[in-house]
């Protein structure tokens, strides 16, 4: 009885190890086929080609465009001693001259003080702004600026649109913006962008940099033409410009350490300017509202210089300025005497100068030409 009991258990267990043994070698046969699938699979992956081409709207052989792309490619490069961490890539730019035309005749925000003062039939202008836009109409006559209109005009800016929403000035901008060119065809005023200099804000952008206008222009009439075009990829909080008072609809003469805002208000002008955002004021503000040392500057003028020599004097990290040379007199109102006093100043100083004439394929675009 027990011999044959004990025979049965051999019986169960011999197939148990057959089963298991079966069981095993399944499972490496799947495993085997599993390993050599990849080595027999003949079907082939292409790469997928991103487009990393920027600044095509410069000539090749153009000294600040290849100085620029060594710059970027350098303190991006984590291997580089000159890399510079993500957090410190700030690059400050002036808008008018730089990135803008402001030779059409003068500047943007000139000429939209000059239209409310004299063309909005909706306004009647104060004799601070007729004086203002006075100081205005001379610089256009003369060519010279007027001393003391920076301030003037600021004032007679705040004026002018005094009471109006935020909301409502841009619209205004927006809408002025939409005048065609005096001095140019096929282009409106709002759209004077110089395009080169749009690619390399995208270029700078695409490797990490923080972009910022640091403008002389209002803060408000810049953030409005802005917002009016779709090719210029720098948000309101990162625009930079010359300020005026801003208040609470029902604020009225109260302090604002007073006043509590409420549901029933809106913010608007206040008519009261500030400070003009120029020169030594650039680098204040830089200081005060980004907070971080910029390691790229670009401007074109002696607005710009106490902002290029921030950027490059004293800095830890490798850093560089940019200043643009209004020598094109075919495509932009250039001025060869200018041209030539900024590019002398970029050679003593140490900035790479950025020839209009000389270093872009185009300015505004084909299709717009300069009017004879």
């Amino acid at each position: 009885m027990e011999n044959k009991q004990t025979n049965g258990w051999k019986i169960v267990a011999i197939l148990m190890m057959v089963l298991a043994l079966t069981v095993t070698g399944l499972y490496a046969t799947e495993v085997r086929k599993n390993k050599k699938a990849p080595d027999t699979d003949t079907t082939v992956v292409e790469p997928v080609e991103e487009d990393l081409t920027f600044l095509t709207l410069w000539n090749e052989d153009a000294k600040a465009k290849n100085e620029l792309e060594a710059f970027v490619k350098d303190v991006t490069d984590e291997n580089s001693a000159n890399f510079v961490p993500v957090e410190n890539r700030v690059a400050v730019f002036d808008l008018d001259g730089t990135l803008f035309c402001e030779t059409d005749p003068v500047y943007f925000d000139h000429m939209l003080l000059k239209y409310r003062v004299e063309q909005d039939p909706g306004h009647e202008p104060t004799e601070l702004e007729l004086k203002a836009v006075a100081g205005v109409q001379e610089f256009i006559d003369t060519g010279v600026y007027p001393e003391g209109l920076d301030n003037l005009h600021g004032q007679g800016v705040a004026s002018a649109f005094a009471g109006m929403t935020i909301k409502e000035f841009y619209e205004y901008v927006r809408k002025f913006g939409k005048t065609p060119c005096p001095g140019y065809n096929n282009m409106n005023i709002g759209d004077a962008f110089y395009l080169p200099m749009l690619e390399v804000i995208e270029y700078l952008q695409d490797n990490d940099f923080e972009v910022y206008i640091v403008s002389g222009t209002d803060r408000l009439i810049v953030r409005g033409a802005a917002s009016g075009v779709d090719f210029l990829n720098i948000p309101a909080n990162h625009i930079i410009g010359s300020d005026e008072l801003i208040v609470a609809s029902n604020q009225g003469d109260t302090d604002g350490l007073e006043y509590v805002y409420s549901s029933d208000d809106d913010l608007i002008l206040a008519g009261e300017f500030i400070v003009k955002n120029l020169k030594m004021n650039k680098v204040t503000v830089i200081q005060q509202e980004i907070g971080v040392q910029p390691i790229l500057s670009f401007g074109n003028s002696s607005g710009d210089y106490s902002m290029a020599n921030y950027t490059v004097m004293n800095n830890p990290y490798r850093s560089m300025a940019f200043m643009l040379c209004c020598d094109d007199t075919v495509r932009e109102n250039g001025n060869t005497e200018k041209a030539e006093k900024m590019a002398k100043a970029c050679e003593e100083n140490g900035w790479v100068a950025i020839s209009m004439k000389n270093d872009w394929k185009t300015i505004y675009g084909d299709e717009v030409t300069r009017k004879q």
